[in-house]
């Protein structure tokens, strides 16, 4: 006969967190890693490690070819702050901030339409909006150039009406390029606010002129704070894009305005100082996330109020 001792404990297979439930733990998280591996790789090699040596060389001299020498300095930001690349940041940020208000005022219109439409219209709209991106962004800055240059479609426009007498310089103009950064960014602002009008019924505005408001409180009490998380994530893609544009103003606006963008491409091309336009790079990038911050914030006030 077998006596077996008992000794009061678990056996180590029934433990809680260890046997078949610990093996299955380890087995998922060996899974999961392989399968985020690729696209870790992929970003690490990418975009962390081309940051890194970017911000890197903002703080290294120029040999005298305007290559990397090495060594860390500050005077390449010192630079930066002379008043004729200070004036190229405020243009941007200007121009970015008011190609996005124009973008957020066009993309509510077009959305509030497209909004209440038959959903088999929409449908053929959105088709009509997103058809002429599919080509590419040059042959569609190009095509401004042939709209806009002297006796073109646009020309002729106004001199049938009356606004203009015989050919009419348009580009390069700063007008030229703004109306080239409203066509290029108008979609981005349509999407996310026709995205947040979509499923508003359309009784809800009949209901609000029934009860006595008027055209402008129906879309400023009603309408827009429905829209406003839209306009939000479409100021977004709208603004922080717009401070890295560097074809627009060169090819409609004949670089005689430039961007931030444009200023880096100089930078490195023609002046061929490598460290300070890596040091602008740092800078575009550090508005580009102080502007992330500010929509963010604006976004936790807008969901505290709804909440």
């Amino acid at each position: 006969m077998t006596v077996t001792a008992t000794t009061g404990r678990t056996p180590a297979s029934a433990r809680p967190g260890q046997g078949p439930a610990k093996e299955t733990r380890v087995r998922r998280a060996a899974v999961t890693t392989a399968l985020l591996a690729p696209a870790g790789i992929t970003v690490i090699g990418l975009v962390l490690v081309p940051l890194l040596l970017v911000v890197r060389n903002s703080f290294a001299s120029a040999d005298a070819y305007g290559g990397i020498q090495g060594g860390y300095t500050l005077a390449n930001y010192q630079d930066l702050l002379d008043p004729i690349y200070l004036k190229v940041f405020g243009y941007s940020l200007g121009m970015a901030a008011l190609n996005t208000l124009v973008c957020l005022v066009l993309g509510y219109v077009v959305s509030y339409y497209l909004a209440g439409r038959p959903p088999q219209r929409q449908m053929l709209l959105l088709l009509l909006i997103i058809v002429p991106f599919w080509t590419d962004f040059l042959v569609r800055t190009f095509a401004w150039i042939n709209l806009l240059s002297p006796g073109g479609p646009v020309n002729s426009l106004t001199d049938a009406i009356g606004l203009t007498d015989g050919n009419t310089q348009w580009i390069p103009s700063q007008g030229a390029s703004f109306i080239g950064l409203v066509y290029a960014f108008l979609p981005t602002a349509i999407f996310p606010i026709y995205a947040s009008l979509r499923g508003v019924d359309n009784s809800l505005g009949e209901a609000a002129r029934d009860l006595g408001c008027g055209w402008w409180r129906v879309h400023t009490r009603v309408l827009l704070p429905i829209a406003r998380p839209g306009m939000l994530a479409a100021a977004l893609l709208t603004f922080i894009p717009t401070l890295g544009v560097f074809v627009i103003p060169v090819l409609l606006g004949g670089g005689r305005d430039q961007l931030v963008g444009n200023l880096i491409v100089t930078l490195y091309t023609e002046f061929r100082n490598q460290p300070m336009g890596a040091a602008a790079s740092v800078v575009l990038l550090l508005l580009m996330v102080a502007s992330m911050a500010v929509f963010g914030l604006a976004a936790r006030r807008l969901r505290r109020k709804s909440a």
